[in-house]
């Protein structure tokens, strides 16, 4: 711990400490628990969005990456109820979209799935929407599948210009929201930013063109060990 101030919490019924100001999901991962997600990602600010991380703070659901850690909160994480609901998220979030894994280049390296898995996930309880979604391949170095997308806003938060300005944004409302670029400065998109915006995207989402296949299926970062497995939060690359 670097800052003097340090706070005493018990989660899953294990006494921890943190730094004041550190969200449950950091703090619990400093103490060696992982709290799963799919929006979060070390380097942005979080924002809440897939609930993947809610657990109970003193009996009340709060989502860990939004609520700092207070002196002696006690948080439960590991229940059957809790993983249930994230099983839910998990299932709703497939039927929701649609996921061809087998065809899709993130495959082993994809949240998601590696969710899925973790959490077994057969057949969903919920039925397929098979929603009509387009590919978008119109900007010359990022192709844009709304089919996989989640819309957690990692690229929303995470991708800007030099001058700050957000290079994605929410379109549309409702069942039709979908990830646009923005269209006066899709064009000064540079290879580093799209491989970045493929970087932070959790699923397949976004991919860059002409590039494929890296890493041969087998080798890749949840085909070697499950999600969770280090603790470790998806990190940002400056």
């Amino acid at each position: 711990m670097t800052m003097n101030k340090i706070i005493h919490f018990k989660l899953d019924g294990v006494d921890c400490q943190a730094e004041k100001g550190q969200y449950i999901l950091d703090a619990a991962a400093a103490n060696g628990i992982w709290i799963p997600s799919l929006c979060n990602m070390k380097g942005i600010k979080p924002h809440g969005s897939c609930r993947i991380c809610t657990v109970k703070v003193n009996g009340r659901p709060m989502t860990a990456c939004t609520t700092p850690v207070v002196e002696g909160m006690v948080v439960e994480s590991n229940t059957e109820e809790l993983n249930d609901q994230r099983k839910q998220i998990l299932e709703m979030l497939f039927v929701e979209g649609n996921h061809f894994c087998p065809a899709c280049e993130r495959s082993g390296n994809c949240e998601l799935q590696a969710l899925v898995y973790r959490f077994r996930v057969a057949v969903p309880r919920f039925a397929f929407q098979f929603p009509v979604r387009n590919l978008d391949a119109s900007n010359p170095r990022l192709i844009k599948d709304h089919n996989r997308c989640i819309l957690c806003k990692r690229c929303i938060r995470g991708i800007k210009d030099k001058e700050g300005r957000n290079l994605f944004a929410f379109r549309r409302r409702g069942h039709k929201v979908e990830i646009s670029l923005d269209p006066e400065l899709a064009g000064s998109l540079t290879d580093e930013q799209a491989q970045k915006a493929m970087d932070i995207c959790p699923v397949g989402a976004l991919i860059r063109k002409e590039k494929g296949f890296d890493v041969p299926i087998g080798k890749r970062t949840y085909d070697k060990k499950p999600i969770g497995s280090e603790v470790e939060q998806p990190t940002v690359n400056e």
